[in-house]
């Protein structure tokens, strides 16, 4: 499988050559070249900015359709928290799962159920792990990939457990199993996402060998689907739910560290406030934590652009929802036993990705590293995105990588173009002097 796949894709016959994606991708992972953007698949985190910043809608995610339900003998839904906050006036999110049987799954099991049992772990793990304060949450793929290229010296600061999607299909992948007999390949765990970053992260996931998640569809895609079904069930709704305030809360930003119990965190949301974040954190200007949540999207997970309603609004319906829930459904309890541990912690180690070094040794990328510093001071410094790259930073480091020309600033153009006029014109002044 292809190391760097990736859920962001661009549709060419859409895209019009504007900057608007280069200027907004926090990885300048975005170029435009003759006319049209191109996404390098070594940089992009799949936060999906670019998807929400693209005015010619030419940013698109792969996920799947809802006929992926044909495909298994026995599906079970994942719905994700930020599913219940899309819609209006919603009570009980017992209508919601009930919906979705009805619409055509077998089995339901809440990601917020294994939220709650990863809020358990982490309390666990972090007084068990004082000395390797603070810890940051690992539940935004994008926020774990931005960290893995960008912050290598954050990585022993990640939390080693798995987010809560790995964790449901686990459990429900094993309930499903138990209950009907059937082989694991026969069992679809379909999980109903509110971003791309987590389309990437079961096609590759981070720290564990393979997802047990086997499809992904849109919240946006499954929302209308969905309304018409929860008319049906309407206030007769079994008992289906798991999870309780603490599980829902995850939908939101501050919804995970506020379920560790304690005052001592910190949260962020949007990826720009995320990389101010880490990188104060790795200037160790941030202390006296224990907790770090970091969500690339604005609101959290209720910004995902795979999402319907606005995320301020659908954090205001999140914290509604949970006012009359319990504050938890799912425990681990005080103490982790060996199959639990075994089934919330990572397989196996995050490793720094150095896709941005700009040579194979040290000593090449050091002396890369000098050309651009060259390059940067001949370069007008105003980051007018108009050579294709979002910097002339950015556009020095592509020259010495050998994938653009100075040719490509415009203002070097017209300085050449200004310097070459200015000659020819003193040519002229020096051959009417002789005449």
């Amino acid at each position: 499988m292809d190391k760097f796949y990736h859920s962001v894709r661009l549709d060419e016959s859409l895209c019009k050559g504007c900057i608007n994606c280069i200027k907004r991708c926090p990885t300048g992972a975005i170029r435009v070249r003759d006319k049209k953007a191109q996404i390098n698949k070594k940089f992009c985190i799949d936060c999906g900015e670019c998807i929400r910043i693209c005015p010619h809608h030419a940013k698109l995610a792969t996920y799947d359709k809802m006929d992926v339900l044909k495909e298994f003998s026995y599906t079970v839904a994942l719905p994700a928290p930020a599913l219940y906050s899309q819609f209006n006036n919603l009570e009980d999110v017992n209508i919601v799962l009930a919906a979705l049987l009805k619409m055509g799954f077998d089995d339901v099991y809440e990601v917020s159920a294994a939220a709650e049992l990863v809020s358990d772990a982490t309390r666990i793990y972090i007084e068990q792990h004082r000395n390797d304060l603070p810890l940051i949450s690992t539940a935004c793929p994008s926020v774990v990939r931005l960290i893995r290229v960008r912050f290598p010296n954050l990585i022993d600061h990640l939390l080693p457990l798995r987010p809560p999607i790995e964790v449901a299909a686990s459990i429900a992948a094993q309930r499903a199993m138990k209950k009907t007999g059937l082989s694991r390949d026969k069992i679809g765990i379909i999980f109903i996402s509110p971003c791309p970053s987590k389309v990437s992260y079961v096609k590759n996931p981070l720290c564990v060998e393979k997802s047990e998640v086997d499809r992904v569809l849109a919240i946006k895609d499954v929302y209308p689907k969905l309304l018409s079904h929860m008319k049906e069930v309407g206030n007769d709704a079994p008992e289906l739910a798991l999870s309780g305030k603490i599980g829902i809360s995850w939908g939101r930003s501050g919804g995970e560290a506020s379920g560790l119990l304690t005052d001592s965190y910190l949260a962020a949301d949007g990826i720009e406030n995320v990389i101010r974040v880490l990188e104060d954190l790795e200037d160790q200007k941030i202390d006296n934590l224990e907790f770090i949540e970091l969500n690339a999207c604005s609101g959290g997970c209720v910004g995902g652009v795979l999402t319907v309603e606005n995320p301020y609004v659908a954090e205001v319906k999140l914290k509604r929802l949970r006012k009359y829930m319990p504050v938890a459904k799912s425990h681990i309890g005080d103490s982790m036993d060996q199959e639990t541990k075994r089934q919330l912690s990572w397989t196996r180690e995050l490793e720094y990705e150095p896709v941005f070094n700009l040579g194979e040794t040290m000593m090449e990328s050091f002396s890369r590293l000098n050309q651009v510093e060259r390059l940067t001071k001949r370069l007008p410094g105003l980051d007018c995105g108009s050579c294709g790259a979002p910097t002339c930073r950015a556009l020095a480091e592509d020259i010495v990588r050998g994938e653009a020309s100075e040719k490509d600033c415009i203002y070097r153009i017209k300085d050449d173009l200004q310097r070459l006029l200015e000659e020819m014109g003193q040519k002229r002044d020096d051959s009417s002097g002789v005449d």
